[in-house]
């Protein structure tokens, strides 16, 4: 049995549908999962039974504009509201981790307190919004009393989460969607801020990618930015092909 760490990293995330996609077609039984960031959006939809080929389809159906309105707060550029309502359409504005196919916990963090924070039970939403909340870019989201961004700024590869999981037997597999990129180009203010986010991101997954039995981590994703949502094809094909290419390992861990 796998449990899944789907972590984030924007556009780069849409790999995580190509990675359940494979798994699905290798008759490899998944039954956990934890994300955050893009890859908790992946694992959502996932664990709430829709098909990887089926999110991609409705993925690219989505226009990423109407989803940025400018919210010129003090905490945040843009709101999450239009976010919001998209995930209400497609999971139900009274979903709830109870509701799902498969257990999972959704990773996010307290700005405030400055700790990461998990969510598994009760309604969905919220979290969900909370875990995807990129700080600077989305206001933080308001909820239990707490301030809450993104899950990957302190934890981009949940590992843990399912290590203590009440699971004999599970086998955890981090799927790392930010590989380093030494030949990275900086050459203005737009990438300067990716490549800070991301060394910093970076930081904070070497003892999860050590804990994992196994970690996927498709070396091809370091050539696109967090923003590539054009490239949405080849980003699913990569994950899709990386994990095939990884099967005997992926199979050997259920032995």
């Amino acid at each position: 049995m796998l449990g899944l760490a789907l972590s984030g990293g924007g556009a780069r995330g849409i790999a995580h549908l190509g990675v359940l996609a494979a798994l699905d077609e290798l008759g490899l039984p998944v039954v956990r999962l934890a994300g955050v960031s893009s890859g908790a959006i992946a694992a959502t939809f996932y664990a709430s039974g829709v098909p990887p080929r089926e999110i991609m389809r409705r993925l690219q159906g989505v226009s990423i504009p109407r989803l940025t309105r400018v919210a010129l707060s003090r905490s945040g550029l843009l709101h999450m509201d239009a976010v919001g309502r998209l995930f209400e359409q497609h999971l139900g504005p009274d979903a709830t981790f109870e509701q799902l196919r498969l257990p999972l916990t959704l990773v996010a963090t307290d700005i405030v307190a400055g700790e990461s924070v998990r969510f598994s039970s009760g309604p969905l939403v919220p979290p969900l919004l909370a875990s995807s909340a990129v700080p600077v870019l989305y206001r933080p989201v308001q909820y239990q009393g707490r301030q809450l961004v993104d899950g990957g700024l302190l934890n981009n590869l949940p590992v843990d989460v399912l290590l203590e999981a009440d699971h004999p037997g599970l086998r955890v597999v981090g799927v790392h969607c930010n590989p380093p990129n030494p030949q990275a180009q900086v050459h203005n203010l737009r990438s300067l801020l990716e490549r800070t986010l991301n060394l910093a991101i970076a930081g904070n997954t070497v003892l999860s990618k050590q804990r994992c039995h196994l970690l996927l981590e498709p070396p091809e994703l370091r050539q696109y930015r967090t923003m590539s949502f054009r490239q949405a094809p080849e980003l699913f094909d990569i994950g899709y092909r990386y994990t095939l290419s990884r099967a005997a390992e992926l199979r050997a861990l259920l032995a």
